[in-house]
């Protein structure tokens, strides 16, 4: 596993805000995603998500892995913490949250099959 960061996703109160923030600041385009403000993010390198109605504020970084499976059972192997996988959803693949074992929040993505 080489685990390079594969997408971030942005968690805020307020999304509509956090566009015209990241928008100005790093010059991000987003595209409307599901419901309200929420987005996804087309940057240089890197797709991103954007949601709101979220009180924890943060910015988590998702691994891309070839086998999202074998790596959630390697976190868990090494003391940390992982959920299940998510299902596929087309055209992103599968991916999953965990905390090494300090407690650190992070993600997992298997991109979808070529």
């Amino acid at each position: 596993m080489h685990g390079e960061p594969s997408f971030f996703e942005i968690g805020v109160p307020d999304a509509k805000r956090a566009k015209a923030f990241y928008g100005r600041l790093l010059a991000w385009t987003f595209h409307p995603m599901g419901e309200g403000d929420q987005a996804w993010v087309e940057t240089p390198t890197t797709r991103g998500g954007l949601h709101d109605q979220d009180s924890e504020c943060r910015i988590d970084v998702f691994f891309s892995v070839p086998d999202i499976d074998g790596a959630v059972t390697a976190v868990r192997e090494l003391g940390g913490q992982a959920e299940d996988p998510r299902p596929e959803e087309p055209g992103f693949g599968r991916f999953a949250f965990c905390q090494d074992d300090q407690g650190v929040r992070f993600g997992l993505h298997q991109p979808p099959a070529a």
